[in-house]
């Protein structure tokens, strides 16, 4: 009986030990994707930003042609 046991535990632990493994591996890709998609997303804010400035000027270019006419 204590055998059974012994063998229910062992192969309990390399249960638990490759769901760790698992779990880190997710985890390493969790945040590289992270990493990436926080890079992307600063990159799109400034895409907006100039976008805006550009908009912007153009707004203001136009209202001093009305004004000029």
């Amino acid at each position: 009986m204590a055998e059974l046991d012994l063998e229910k535990l062992e192969k309990r632990v390399e249960d638990l030990i490759g769901t760790c493994a698992r779990l880190h591996d997710e985890n390493r890709s969790l945040r590289s994707q992270q990493q990436h998609l926080v890079a992307e997303r600063a990159t799109l804010i400034e895409k907006t930003e100039l976008a805006r400035s550009r908009v912007e000027a153009m707004i203001s270019r136009l209202k001093s042609m009305e004004l000029g006419s």
